[in-house]
């Protein structure tokens, strides 16, 4: 029997050597992009201890291969590891592709040098420690701290983003790849976003970044989660805000499962509670605010395809300060001036009437492909659905019920095709489809301020980047847009032919009802943006940028329909059916230094802009509720320029000093007389210091000086039914100058893993300055908030 199993052995140890082992394997590693070859890729065979290195031409050989199945391991510095298995039979080649451009490489720097939406224009981005430390305020205070970038305020808590002197439509908000559609047409319309919800956040001034809409004659403001990298894990974060002006506070989590095959689902939350704020003199009453957001995540991300669904709700009701809501043109005079409000209260959480209670409903279906050597294609569907109620103070059966009420849906679908084949080029082409309509509840009693309407919008673009060589990209686009407003509106009578509109449009009205008119206005604006900018980089810190904007904006719906009292305004406002596109014409260069020892940005502009829509104060009108100003509508030629400058300075490894200043001149070209709500100039300062070794300890001391704004229009003259007689109206008038301090905080901790619990603690207009800002249309009124001390404690797990 030993015999036998001898004989075995040796007849099997003869098979074995005699085994064909003289086979070489032929490869070639390439970009999976544009087919270019991958040198100093490491290739290993697994189990077998055989390992090579692409050559200059990505080539690479094993020989004396033994025939049968080998799996092969192969990485590169700039890619993700992949793994192949082969069969050898003989000689063998075989081509592998790698994703040499990673776009997982650019997620893992997001923290850091997050990659910019454009080369050319400028863009500011918010790091994500500014981004926590606003996480109790609006999404345009956290803006401010961009240089160049101010608010427009009803209050304090209903703060619309100003960029480089233009807001409203002319901003485009981009939230998670979808375009917020929510009434941002009303000076009172804050945006519906919960800023908790997103990390990263940019701002791109101008209509450079067509690729999001050609009407975005002021600039884009980009508000994106951050991404997911393929891999197991589940992690989240919770934020506590505790704030002493208001007497509350916000409360925000969220929680992410990720997996290695690239699935993920996220939740997010957060709530909002705050009560009557306060000057630093008196209660500001009904200014309280109640918000709430959720959101929901969930998708798939591979390298070849992926697929994304997402939720989000947002609900907020806003307090309208009880002194602003005048009953008549003399309650205004009054108020302009007197120095104390007409109506104090004390401290409340109550909100009552004036008030305004908003929802907004947003989802998004998103799918994307990538091509060998072609490029990527991605399709998207959303939904919005934005619900907003105004209640005015009324009395008898309607004391509950809205003023205004309004309804907006909009479907959209859009796709664009990344050809990135060709190394150094950069092309995308996409289309747009949407289909909003809005309608107005004739159920409120009041005159519908907004009519229904139906709008539909098409658009397509393309653009590009080239770089020409190491140190220079050319940056170019083009856009043409079409819309379509079709709506059903009333008409009085008397305002019909008062506005000239029965010569003008007579074959628009649809019936007759004597004291009014229906009417069907149907417009359609063709529109065309284009742009064109270099990006010049001199060295590794210094950077050089240029880029010119031609852009054009159709009217919203306020501006061609707004007929009536607009009761959260308190005034009435007059659109115009005669209204063009605005057409702008922008220059923007900057010079920018970012080195660890110190840096700069010097940013000038100026913007022509044909057909510019402005709305201001005209006049006075009489109602059966009183007097009130009349807010008008109009067309103009206008120019702005201004700058926008940063500088910082790391004096040591521990002390750093950091410096912002905007300014802005706006102008009506025609009449050569200055547009009205222009942002002042401004100067901030602040002083870090740090110390990794006392728990990443920082405080920070600011000074914001904002100068009186000199260039304004003129008042009006109204006439008083209490004085019988003519008096002038300063509400153009602007503030005084005021200057602010403000001090920051904070330190980490380890509780489970390291530097897991943050705590902070700041303390804005730290002398309790009393002040009013040109910009915050409550001026009239009242002073602006006072001291307000705010702790914050953040949780990552």
């Amino acid at each position: 029997m030993k015999y036998y199993l001898y004989v075995f052995a040796i007849l099997c140890s003869t098979i074995i050597y005699a085994q064909d082992c003289n086979s070489i394997l032929l490869g070639e590693i390439v970009d999976f992009h544009d087919n270019s070859p991958l040198s100093g890729a490491t290739i290993n065979i697994t189990g077998k201890g055989f390992s090579t290195v692409s050559q200059q031409n990505g080539k690479f050989s094993f020989k004396e291969l033994c025939d049968g199945v080998v799996e092969l391991e192969i990485s590169h510095p700039e890619c993700t590891t992949k793994f192949v298995t082969l069969t050898i039979n003989g000689d063998t080649y075989s081509e592998i592709r790698l994703e040499h451009h990673l776009e997982e490489l650019k997620e893992v720097k997001v923290v850091g040098d997050v990659p910019k939406n454009t080369n050319s224009a400028q863009e500011n981005i918010l790091s994500v420690k500014d981004i926590e430390r606003s996480s109790g305020n609006s999404l345009g205070d956290a803006l401010k701290k961009i240089a160049g970038v101010s608010t427009l305020n009803t209050g304090g808590n209903i703060v619309k983003p100003v960029i480089q002197g233009l807001n409203g439509s002319r901003i485009l908000i981009l939230n998670n790849n979808v375009r917020m559609q929510d009434m941002e047409w009303g000076e009172e319309h804050a945006p519906n976003v919960d800023v908790n919800a997103n990390q990263n956040i940019s701002v791109i001034k101008g209509a450079a970044a067509i690729e999001y809409g050609g009407d975005a004659i002021a600039g884009v403001i980009v508000l994106e989660p951050l991404p997911i990298i393929r891999t197991d894990s589940l992690f989240g974060k919770s934020q506590l805000n505790l704030a002493s002006n208001g007497r509350g506070g916000n409360i925000t989590s969220s929680l992410t499962k990720s997996y290695k095959s690239g699935l993920y689902i996220k939740g997010q939350g957060s709530f909002k509670r705050l009560g009557d704020l306060e000057a630093p003199d008196y209660i500001l009453s009904n200014t309280g605010i109640k918000e709430s957001g959720v959101s929901l995540n969930i998708g798939k991300r591979d390298f070849a395809q992926g697929w994304e669904g997402y939720y989000s709700y947002f609900n907020s009701e806003i307090g309208i300060l009880r002194a602003s809501h005048i009953g008549n043109i003399d309650d205004l005079i009054i108020a302009i001036n007197s120095d104390v409000p007409s109506v104090v209260n004390d401290f409340t959480y109550d909100i009552s009437q004036p008030y305004q209670e908003v929802s907004h409903h947003l989802g998004k279906l998103n799918y994307y492909r990538r091509f060998e050597g072609f490029g990527k294609w991605t399709l998207q569907y959303d939904f919005q659905k934005n619900r907003r109620f105004e209640y005015d103070i009324r009395v008898g059966d309607d004391a509950d019920k809205a003023s205004l009420d309004l309804d907006l849906t909009t479907h959209s679908v859009l796709t664009n095709i990344k050809f990135d084949a060709k190394q150094g080029l950069d092309l995308k082409v996409g289309a747009l489809g949407r289909f909003q309509t809005n309608f107005a509840n004739p159920d409120t009693g009041v005159r519908r301020l907004i009519p229904d309407y139906d709008k539909f919008d098409f658009g397509l673009y393309s653009i590009g980047s080239y770089e020409l060589d190491t140190d220079w990209t050319l940056d170019a686009g083009l856009r043409y847009d079409f819309s379509r407003i079709d709506s059903k509106k009333f008409y009085r009578t008397s305002r019909w032919e008062e506005r000239g509109y029965d010569v003008d449009f007579a074959d628009i009205v649809l019936e007759d009802l004597g004291t009014q008119l229906l009417t069907n206005p149907v417009f359609d604006y063709h529109n065309f943006s284009g742009t064109l900018g270099f990006h010049y980089e001199i060295n590794g810190k210094d950077h050089l940028r240029f880029n010119y904007a031609l852009s054009q904006r159709a009217p919203n719906p306020s501006e061609l329909f707004s007929d009536g009292l607009h009761h959260s305004a308190a005034r009435i406002e007059l659109g115009d059916l005669r209204m063009n596109s605005e057409t702008s014409s922008k220059f923007s260069a900057s010079l920018e230094r970012n080195s660890n020892k110190f840096g700069y940005s010097v940013a000038p502009f100026v913007n022509s802009i044909k057909d510019f829509i402005l709305l201001e104060p005209t006049g006075v009108e009489f109602t059966i509720r009183g007097a009130f100003p009349v807010w008008s509508y109009r067309q103009t030629n206008a120019v702005l320029f201004g700058i926008d400058a940063s500088l910082y300075n790391n004096w040591t490894s521990n002390i750093r000093t950091d410096h912002k200043f905007a300014w802005v001149k706006g102008t009506d070209s025609e009449t050569d007389t200055p547009l009205i709500n222009i942002p002042a100039a401004n100067f901030t300062n602040s002083i870090t210091f740090t110390n990794t070794n006392w728990s990443n300890f920082l405080i920070s001391l600011e000074s914001q000086y904002v100068f009186e704004q000199s260039r304004y229009p003129e008042n009006i003259e109204v006439f008083s039914p209490q004085q019988q007689e003519n008096v002038l109206l300063e509400i153009n008038t602007p503030p005084e100058a005021y200057h602010l301090l403000a001090i920051n905080t904070e330190a980490s901790f380890t509780i489970k893993n390291k530097n897991d619990l943050t705590v902070g603690l700041s303390a804005t207009n730290l002398l309790n300055t009393n002040y009013r800002d040109y910009l915050n249309r409550q001026r009239y009124f009242v002073d602006d908030m006072g001291r307000n001390i705010s702790m914050r404690l953040i949780f990552n797990y």
